[in-house]
């Protein structure tokens, strides 16, 4: 299943304890969702965390693994628990007391997309969300677990880094009246997921090349988070969003002019966080 649910580029020696996923920039777009939905081929993309992967893909080079999605978060998101079916969309699926990803549209099979957008014109059977959900979802988030431990056995610890990009208006308003709007957002679910000095030490990465970093809002972090932080296991996990109007047009979904300067200013953040997992820092739980 791992030729269809994700692309795995491990180092050639597992020398940093941390391990980098990026979940929504899944690109390909078979025939037959394509063929499912109203949307057009660019609407489709809206979700999606486009050129994310190529912003972390140097993550080998520095010593930790990069795992990344290839089915698209519009076809399946592996940033929620898999029992986040939506009744609106699934037939057949009950409604779960109120969640307000579910409730939005937003569950692990999506009904819609950026600004509310319809994916399909009718309902989707719950044979087929379990068909993507055990072929995609599954065998993506096995193989992280498998990643997590690997680290804990080789290191003693894991830090996962949950890559993500986020538009630019949700952050219009963080920072307002104090400078400079976010660029980056860490997202540790406000300490659950992860010990401090292990978030410390990752502003401090964006933080070395300019970019203003806010923690927990707008964006705190979801299922990826929620389910493998733990730091009293010296497991952390850390959600990284990313403006994306630092390195691509959103309006046409395309690199920007500045993508190959941003690309290589994001190794070097890249390399800095590999390293502290290099370091193997005193990261006992708080």
């Amino acid at each position: 299943m791992s030729d269809i649910a994700y692309r795995l580029d491990r180092p050639a020696r597992l020398d940093s304890c941390v391990v980098f996923a990026s979940p929504h920039s899944g690109s390909e777009y078979a025939p037959q969702f394509l063929a499912q939905t109203v949307l057009d081929g660019r609407a489709i993309r809206s979700s999606e965390d486009a050129f994310v992967d190529r912003l972390f893909d140097m993550a080998p080079v520095f010593g930790a693994p990069f795992l990344k999605a290839r089915a698209p978060r519009a076809y399946i998101d592996l940033n929620r628990s898999p029992d986040e079916l939506d009744p609106a969309l699934i037939l057949g699926a009950r409604k779960q007391g109120h969640n307000p990803r579910v409730a939005s549209g937003l569950g692990v099979v999506p009904r819609v997309v950026a600004g509310g957008r319809a994916i399909y014109r009718g309902k989707l059977t719950m044979e087929e969300a379990h068909r993507r959900i055990e072929r995609c979802w599954r065998p993506y988030h096995a193989q992280l677990q498998a990643l997590l431990l690997e680290a804990i056995s080789a290191h003693g610890t894991a830090i996962l880094v949950d890559c993500h990009s986020m538009p630019r208006e949700a952050v219009e308003g963080v920072n307002r009246g104090r400078g400079r709007r976010a660029d980056i957002v860490l997202g540790d679910r406000f300490g659950a997921a992860a010990g401090s000095e292990v978030v410390d030490r990752i502003e401090a990465a964006f933080a070395a090349e300019g970019l203003v970093v806010a923690r927990n809002t707008p964006f705190a972090g979801a299922y990826v988070t929620q389910a493998y932080g733990r730091p009293s296991r010296n497991q952390h996990a850390v959600q990284v969003e990313i403006d994306r109007s630092l390195y691509m047009d959103e309006n046409r979904i395309a690199p920007s002019a500045d993508f190959k300067a941003f690309r290589d200013l994001m190794g070097r953040v890249v390399a800095e966080i590999a390293g502290a997992g290099q370091a193997r820092l005193p990261l006992a739980a708080e």
